[in-house]
């Protein structure tokens, strides 16, 4: 794998949202030429961020040294570009996949921020695998998707809030080449060679933090105020439940399940159910709002927590065919499901919490 000489780079980020915008923050700050390309949904974004530096979503006024492209100024952002990066959502992983396909090269390395996996041929997969399956066959080899995965608020990040993450990939070459590119004074990245590990993490820890925040929603919906007392019984017997289960799945999917006590398991659990938009759905959940009405309360914001369910949902009953999976197994997401896909009644069935 060949790589720019310097330690500074010219780097592409594909989708304006709120986590793509905030990852150029850190990157134009360590000195990075930094362009930021809009999809075909990011054009009042991208608009506003020529016009005044501002990011509407963000509420903040972004660097200057970050330069905005419109999707159809693609090839000119990907003039001497050194690095990809898909800041887009899960639905989108096609779209962003096919649009950068022919600028593909094999000197230029993709690292995704993209969180969700994808049921192929009978498993279920990370979706840096997904990338390289859509690359032209010329460079798909030389170029291993890697991936971004950890704790991290976009809000926080675009104000400098020192964050910690990892970087996956299963090319050393590129994984310590982008540690190197990516790292800065308040942006601290480590390497994960566990690249299942890490990315069934990154995606599972959106539902199973809906299903934690569901317990600061019963709390206020019974006249409960946040403090020292309140549902935080209910949330930890949830929240140790959840990392129990992310641990089965990465190992059933042949990840390292003690991936799942780091950063992107624990670490991210955390702040997603705290501060993330998939705390806010469960707590909306939880105050008996449905999920019709919640979902409107997100004001149009992606849910991947609903995505991943649904795609687990399918993996599970290919899994329980093959005898992989028991049926009484994963109670929690099982709940989280009915809850959220099929809008059954919020009860935790902690009597099959912590079971074998």
């Amino acid at each position: 794998m060949r790589y720019p000489p310097a330690a500074m780079a010219t780097i592409t980020v594909l989708g304006a949202g709120m986590m793509g915008s905030a990852l150029c923050v850190p990157l134009v700050d360590r000195g990075h030429d930094v362009r930021l390309v809009g999809t075909h949904l990011d054009t009042a974004i991208i608009d506003s961020l020529k016009e005044r530096h501002v990011h509407p979503t963000l509420r903040l006024e972004l660097p200057a040294a970050i330069r905005p492209y419109a999707a159809e100024e693609l090839p000119a952002a990907m003039e001497g570009a050194e690095l990809v990066v898909f800041g887009v959502s899960s639905a989108g992983i096609g779209w962003a996949t096919e649009t950068i396909a022919p600028f593909a090269r094999p000197e230029v390395p993709i690292v995704m921020i993209t969180k969700g996996l994808w049921l192929h041929e009978g498993r279920l997969a990370v979706l840096p695998d997904a990338v390289q399956r859509g690359l032209p066959e010329a460079v798909r080899r030389a170029v291993v998707p890697a991936a971004i995965a950890g704790p991290c608020i976009a809000g926080e990040l675009a104000r400098r809030v020192p964050t910690c993450v990892v970087v996956t990939g299963r090319d050393a070459a590129t994984l310590a080449r982008l540690t190197e590119v990516l790292r800065g004074p308040y942006y601290h990245v480590f390497p994960c060679a566990d690249v299942v590990g890490a990315e069934v993490c990154a995606a599972l820890k959106n539902a199973y933090a809906m299903g934690v925040a569901f317990g600061a929603g019963l709390h206020e919906k019974a006249g409960g105020a946040p403090g020292s007392v309140a549902m935080h019984n209910w949330e930890s017997a949830v929240f140790a439940q959840a990392i129990r289960e992310m641990m089965r799945i990465v190992a059933l999917l042949g990840g390292d399940p003690l991936t799942v006590t780091g950063l992107p398991g624990v670490g991210d659990l955390d702040v997603t159910m705290n501060g993330g938009r998939t705390g806010r759905f469960g707590r909306w959940l939880g105050l008996g709002l449905g999920v019709a009405a919640s979902i409107e309360r997100m004001e149009g914001a992606t849910l991947e927590c609903l995505e991943i369910l649904a795609v687990m949902r399918k993996g599970l009953a290919v899994y329980e065919a093959r005898g992989e999976l028991q049926p009484g197994e994963l109670p929690l997401l099982r709940q989280m499901m009915a809850v959220a896909l099929d809008g059954a009644p919020l009860e935790m069935p902690f009597e099959r919490f912590f079971a074998g």
